[in-house]
């Protein structure tokens, strides 16, 4: 044999398949190749495909941060189950009968006050009903004033008339004689 690969007993180099066909076929499971192919493979996933490391560094990432989280979160949690149980439990009852206590006495108050302020609306409605009648009197007084003395101004007036229409007449009367009297004299 000429070195060209190993010859099978009972085959002659007729019956051998050409080179092409070789490439076509896989390489059989028990052949020298296959180690290398997988060490190959090995190397370059470890190397070169980084697919894995990052999946795993991924998980890890995320589980950190769903730990942590679920820590913070649950802390935070905790923390408002505390104050709203210190709340409920003492707070609240304390507002409550703070309120009960001060909502009282605002009330005992707001009922002084608005009693007060009722009184002293009555006070305000009778001195201003008061005012008003003295108003009204004084100024009926004054309506009574003024008419007597516009009485007394007509019944002046009559006088002052009559005084006027009696001197009138003895004025008359005096002009009349003295107009008899010169009437004597000039007939001379």
């Amino acid at each position: 044999m000429s070195g060209a690969g190993p010859a099978s007993p009972g085959r002659g180099s007729a019956a051998a398949p050409p080179p092409a066909d070789r490439r076509r076929d896989s390489p059989a499971s028990g052949s020298p190749i296959q180690p290398i192919i997988k060490d190959v493979g090995e190397v370059y996933s470890r190397l070169l495909d980084h697919r894995p490391v990052i999946q795993g560094e991924i998980r890890y990432f995320v589980k950190e941060f769903e730990e942590k989280r679920g820590l913070r979160e649950l802390r935070v949690l905790e923390n408002l189950k505390t104050t709203i149980f210190e709340t409920n439990e003492r707070v609240l009852p304390k507002c409550e009968q703070a309120m009960q206590d001060n909502l009282s006495e605002t009330f005992k108050r707001l009922q002084a006050a608005n009693a007060m302020i009722h009184r002293l609306q009555e006070r305000e409605y009778e001195v201003r009903k008061l005012q008003a009648d003295k108003v009204m009197a004084r100024e009926e007084k004054c309506i009574a004033h003024w008419e007597e003395f516009m009485k007394e101004q007509q019944n002046k007036r009559a006088e002052v008339d009559e005084e006027h229409r009696k001197a009138m007449e003895r004025l008359k009367e005096q002009y009349s004689e003295m107009e008899k009297e010169l009437a004597k004299y000039v007939s001379f």
